[in-house]
């Protein structure tokens, strides 16, 4: 997936998420509903987090320099993690404190059928929003389980996106639940237990991403499949290696150190050097995520 594509899932996203949040406003106070105001703070927190993304993404492309001569592209990592960390984690104890005072200070919900219509409108976008994350994610993830996909990517972008819109449908299932329970049963605690648990998804989502952030931060590398196409493109053009290091430095860019064994039967150094150039050539061409590259030939690990 390329990092354009990621940017309009990220665009999409809070586009669906802005509207979604102005008409959930507008139910919570009409009705009054704890669960309808955890879901408003829970999609105006989202819009907040693909707002810093975009920033991020933005501050990424800034070219090379002395100073940084890897770039900016952590730059992404640093916002993906105020997102996990900020967003996702104040909006989620902001619910459960919601739930816990609408349990402590119940109230009758009022125009409950508004309520009921906004969470199955939200719920209409919100799926819109994931099917658009989920299709991106197919293509980067391949044949590899879901959860490999997000605790290996270092597509920041992309793994916030989908957990929010994850956490987006979730939540929506159990306000509406909540709300529909609170209206039958005429028990404002389902109201409350509802937004409890928004609050709690929330959380939980902070929590992985922000751990999957943090090995990205850190210096991750990339995933066995990747490496294992490395070797084999130097391994075609004569070269044994040694030694591969190859780590995301930002959305789309990995940094690759490699030390290769120089071929036996390769007696001509300008033409040594040709080779060693065609093979850095190809591993670039095959891999485009490939941003940095350096080789050292040696003739012993």
């Amino acid at each position: 997936m390329s990092h354009g594509g990621s940017k309009k899932v990220v665009i999409l996203a809070l586009l669906a998420n802005g509207g979604i949040a102005a008409a959930k406003f507008a139910a919570a106070f009409l009705t009054g509903s704890g669960a309808m105001m955890a879901e408003a703070i829970h999609s105006s927190a989202d819009c907040g987090n693909q707002t810093l993304l975009l920033v991020g993404a933005a501050r990424a492309k800034k070219a090379p320099t002395d100073a940084h001569p890897l770039g900016y592209g952590r730059e992404a990592y640093f916002w993906g993690m105020l997102v996990a960390v900020l967003l996702f984690s104040l909006g989620g104890v902001f619910s459960v404190y919601e739930g816990i005072h609408k349990l402590i200070d119940p109230h009758e919900l009022d125009h409950v059928q508004w309520a009921v219509g906004v969470l199955l409108f939200s719920f209409v976008l919100e799926a819109m929003s994931f099917r658009a994350a989920w299709s991106a994610v197919r293509d980067a993830k391949k044949d590899r389980p879901f959860l490999e996909w997000a605790r290996t990517t270092g597509d920041v972008d992309l793994l916030v996106v989908t957990f929010e819109d994850l956490a987006a449908l979730v939540g929506l299932a159990l306000a509406l639940t909540s709300v529909v329970l609170a209206l039958v049963t005429h028990h404002t605690a389902f109201d409350a237990a509802g937004s409890i648990g928004v609050g709690l998804v929330l959380l939980a989502v902070a929590l992985f991403v922000g751990a999957q952030i943090r090995r990205l931060i850190v210096g991750f590398s990339v995933d066995e499949e990747m490496r294992a196409q490395i070797r084999r493109i130097w391994k075609d053009r004569g070269f044994d290696v040694f030694r591969l290091i190859a780590v995301w430095t930002g959305p789309h860019k990995v940094m690759l150190a490699i030390k290769v064994k120089l071929p036996d039967d390769e007696r001509d150094a300008r033409r040594l050097v040709d080779r060693l150039n065609d093979a850095e050539a190809a591993v670039r061409a095959a891999l485009p995520e490939i941003a940095f590259s350096f080789v050292e030939p040696d003739v012993a690990d």
